[in-house]
């Protein structure tokens, strides 16, 4: 669910809460907006159920907002012998990118390698302990040994290259800036997801309109509690059946609390899930989370040393980390450590020092500090309570807890990765119709999402659609911008654009030329905007890329303040709210202009 926040009351009454308020009753309620409660709702919403969401933050905020990007068959479960989780992320790798192409694109990935026996006798122990125990290093036949299987799992539908390996005389001619006491480099592909919260958007929309009227989807709604039993009364009177498990919602931008019920409850909380069960008058122990941090760097020396590739390897400790070029920027993560769930997850001076550290192990040439971070995050992984495994053999995988309810059942989802959302959700769902006793009828498994249904599938071809839709006011960065943002969704966006509004001609923003006033009052009319600091950070990446200024943050809020009812009040609030949360939780300080 996220980081809870608040900035006071808007003046309008939002209208994807008033369709929770109107019909007060679901076949299928799930709680939290992250990808694996996202990727179930559209699915359930396909199949005709009638289901609603709720996510006390802003979608894609926790967890799912925190990851490194990428779309991974995750090469090092094979250590773990997760093997049916590895052969299910390859295969879903590959979907992602065939049926969200227009976010999910191939990633080169190369592994520096500095010796050539070394973990032989110890990978063993860690297959079967999922101990550290004294690191070793993992050396060349070892990961050559973990590439082949990976080949394997990839070998049917894949669409990327097979592994290759380079001694280090070619590796340092492909990467002069790596370390050169390196033996070997290994270079393989997976992909990579550059805007997980558009993803995650695309496909909340593809169920609210897949669903019609009966599916409907609220963020910044929360779960205060759960009513004894079900029966008729509100939910009756507002239209639906009046039977299931009631509980109360709140809308967190007002403090309204009403009655909700559902036949089927689905917990979908991520590391919030046992809090939420908690709340539902049932606590368990299923999560133990651990938190993970990167750092967002400046630094075009770094940028142009990884030549386009992910940097993937083992750091000194045995942690596998990255070093992950993203547009103009480069993403370093990631730490591994056991979360406190009373606190907040933020990045520490501990963790940034790790991160100079391991930069520093495979590009010992290459000065970092602190001046060129532009933004932090943090995240809790929603795994398994875990008890004496360490934090990095935790599994991956995922399971599915039932327990019967006054009036229903509650399905809670413990585990799951960004990779597997898709597979995930269709079992989830699987699960749910058969409490309802429905079958399924429309698989996932080949539908396009959102914007990435024709969108282009060659340069040539991305090309030629900017050129289509470039104008006298629109030129082809800025055509290039909304491709980038919405997929081929960004029809839908320039139709909007263009359509006459009374004389008053959409403009560029004076404080970027990436937005312009009628992009922000799309954004507030169709993508369920709360607060001023959901456009800065999953609306767009201007926040992650470290563009965030006093100007922006006021000429976005003015333009916001129109369709979203803020007097001036409520838009000093948002302007101080969205400061705020950049400094506490990204280490970003955001000085405000005098309004």
């Amino acid at each position: 669910m996220g980081q809870k926040d608040s900035a006071g009351t808007p003046a309008n009454d939002r209208a994807s809460v008033q369709k929770l308020r109107t019909r007060r009753h679901a076949q299928v309620l799930i709680i939290g907006g992250g990808i694996n409660g996202v990727g179930t709702f559209r699915d359930l919403a396909l199949q005709g159920v009638d289901v609603a969401l709720v996510e006390r933050g802003d979608y894609c905020q926790g967890a799912s907002g925190a990851s490194s990007h990428m779309i991974h068959g995750g090469i090092r479960y094979l250590e773990n012998g997760e093997f049916r989780l590895v052969q299910e992320s390859v295969v879903e790798r590959n979907r992602l990118l065939r049926i969200a192409p227009h976010y999910v694109k191939p990633l080169q990935t190369t592994i520096p390698i500095f010796s050539t026996f070394s973990g032989v006798l110890a990978a063993p122990m860690r297959f079967l302990t999922h101990k550290q125990g004294k690191h070793t290093e993992r050396g060349a036949f070892l990961i050559k040994l973990g590439l082949s299987m990976y080949d394997f799992f990839s070998r049917d539908g894949g669409t990327v290259p097979r592994h290759q390996f380079r001694g280090r005389k070619s590796a340092l001619a492909e990467l002069p800036r790596l370390h050169p006491g390196i033996k070997y480099a290994a270079t393989y592909f997976d992909a990579s997801v550059h805007n997980p919260e558009r993803l995650t958007l695309d496909v909340l929309q593809d169920g609210e309109k897949a669903g019609g009227g009966m599916a409907r989807a609220s963020n910044y709604v929360s779960l205060v509690s759960t009513g004894a039993t079900g029966g008729t009364g509100t939910a009756s009177a507002t239209g639906g059946t009046g039977t299931g498990t009631t509980v109360q919602l709140c809308d967190e931008l007002t403090g309204e609390v009403f009655d909700f019920t559902a036949d089927v409850i689905v917990n979908t909380t991520g590391a919030w899930v046992d809090l939420t069960n908690e709340a539902m008058g049932a606590a368990s122990s299923f999560m133990g989370g651990t938190k993970g941090s990167h750092i967002v760097l400046d630094h075009p020396e770094l940028l142009a040393a990884c030549n386009g590739r992910e940097i993937f390897f083992e750091h000194t400790d045995g942690r596998i980390v990255l070093i992950y070029p993203m547009g103009d920027r480069v993403l370093v993560g990631t730490t591994d450590v056991d979360a406190d769930m009373a606190q907040d997850a933020v990045c520490t001076e501990a963790e940034i020092d790790y991160f100079f550290d391991l930069i520093g192990h495979v590009f010992p040439g290459i000065p970092v500090d602190r001046e060129q971070i532009v933004y932090t995050f943090s995240g809790v992984r929603p795994l398994p309570r875990h008890d004496a495994t360490q934090p990095g053999f935790v599994s991956r995988d995922y399971r599915i807890e039932r327990r019967a309810a006054a009036g229903g059942a509650v399905l809670s989802l413990v585990g799951g990765k960004w990779t597997t959302f898709r597979a995930l959700a269709e079992h989830l769902s699987n699960d749910v119709l058969a409490e309802l006793g429905m079958e399924r009828k429309v698989s996932t498994a080949k539908l396009a999402i959102g914007g990435g249904a024709g969108f282009p599938d060659s340069e040539d071809g991305i090309q030629r659609w900017i050129k289509a839709h470039m104008s006298a006011g629109r030129d082809a960065a800025r055509v290039t911008g909304l491709l980038t943002r919405y997929g081929t969704r960004a029809e839908e966006v320039i139709r909007f654009l263009d359509a006459d509004r009374a004389g008053a001609p959409d403009r560029l923003l004076h404080s970027t030329r990436e937005l312009s006033t009628r992009e922000l009052e799309f954004m507030a009319a169709h993508e369920q905007v709360g607060h001023l600091v959901d456009v800065l950070i999953r609306r767009t990446s201007l926040a992650f890329r470290g563009l965030v200024t006093g100007e922006l943050l006021n000429e976005v809020a003015d333009i916001l303040s129109g369709p979203l009812g803020w007097d001036a009040a409520r838009r000093a609030k948002e302007i101080s709210h969205t400061q705020e949360v950049l400094q506490r939780f990204h280490r970003v300080q955001v000085h405000s202009l005098v309004a």
